[in-house]
Order: C-alpha cells, then structure tokens, then sequence
C-alpha cells in the first residue's frame, strides 16, 4: 500500500473543509467539546505557507493536518526549535492506519533540514482517550495549561485547558 505525505494545494481546499465537517461531527458524538468552523483564510494561508499536508493513501485524500513552526500562546517559553502538528483529521473510511505515527515519521525525516528538536502537539485536558492514543505513539505527555490569551488562535481554544504533548528529537 503506497502512503504519501503531501503539501495541500489550493484546489485540495474544499476537500479539506469536508474532512473539518466530518471531525466537527465526530467530535460532537463522541466528546463534550469541539472544534468551531475555520476560517477560510486561515487555511489559505496555511496552504501558501506550506504548512497544510495531506495523506494519500492509493492517491486517496485518507488525512489531513496542518503544521506551524510557533505556538507561544501555548507553550510560552518553549516555543522555539519546534513544529506543531494540528487538526489530524481522518477519513472515516480510513480508521486504523496509525496515521499519526506516518506523521511522526514524516516530521521525523522533515525536522534535520529545519534545526527541529522538538514535535508537539495539544489536545483537550479532558480527553483521555487521544491523551492515551497520543502517548501510545510516541509522544511524552508534559503537562496541562489553561489558555488565557487566545488572539489569532482558533475560536475553540477560549477559555479551555489542554494537555501538551511532546517528542525529543
């Protein structure tokens, strides 16, 4: 099976606003919280930036996520010589490809040419079961911090505390 990770180009955009509906839909049946609709800027800009990836799978849009190279609102001080991984979203026809772990390896081959020391990731404080998925992958749990400065983050992120995720390079 050929699995590929890719930059998301413009034309993949409305693909990627369907996989953020199903998420939203997900997350409504399964949790108590869920992400907010994104704005369409944001992920334009992510796309020109070369920080929203997808996953093929045959050639088959199966997963997205995007990536940042920041994110002091959340990890204040240890913000540096690291890359964020957001909004992994799945195809539910695609369950059960450890598709985070292809991310971790893809980050992994990435980080050398950009100095990268550091993958993270956050998640709600509350959600045991991705604290668990996400620790079963590889990342160190380090802790839990309440947002309080939340401008330019997206709207789900008010007034929530999250539990922070990290792997040593």
């Amino acid at each position: 099976m050929k699995i590929q990770v890719q930059n998301s180009q413009i034309s993949d955009i409305d693909t990627i606003f369907q996989f953020y509906d199903m998420a939203i839909a997900h997350q409504k049946k399964v949790f108590n919280k869920h992400w907010q609709v994104f704005d369409r800027a944001l992920i334009e800009t992510e796309i020109a930036d070369n920080r929203q990836y997808k996953i093929l799978v045959e050639g088959v849009v199966a997963c997205v996520f995007a990536v940042t190279f920041e994110d002091k609102l959340i990890w204040g001080d240890k913000d540096a010589d690291s890359i964020y991984i957001h909004r992994i979203v799945t195809n539910p026809e695609f369950r059960g490809y450890s598709f985070v772990k292809e991310i971790i390896k893809w980050a992994k081959a990435f980080a050398p040419s950009k100095g990268i020391k550091y993958i993270r990731m956050d998640t709600w404080a509350d959600n045991e079961k991705l604290l668990e998925y996400y620790t079963s992958c590889g990342f160190e749990y380090v802790g839990v911090i309440k947002m309080e400065e939340t401008e330019g983050l997206p709207k789900h992120y008010e007034g929530i505390s999250l539990s922070l995720f990290e792997i040593k390079l």
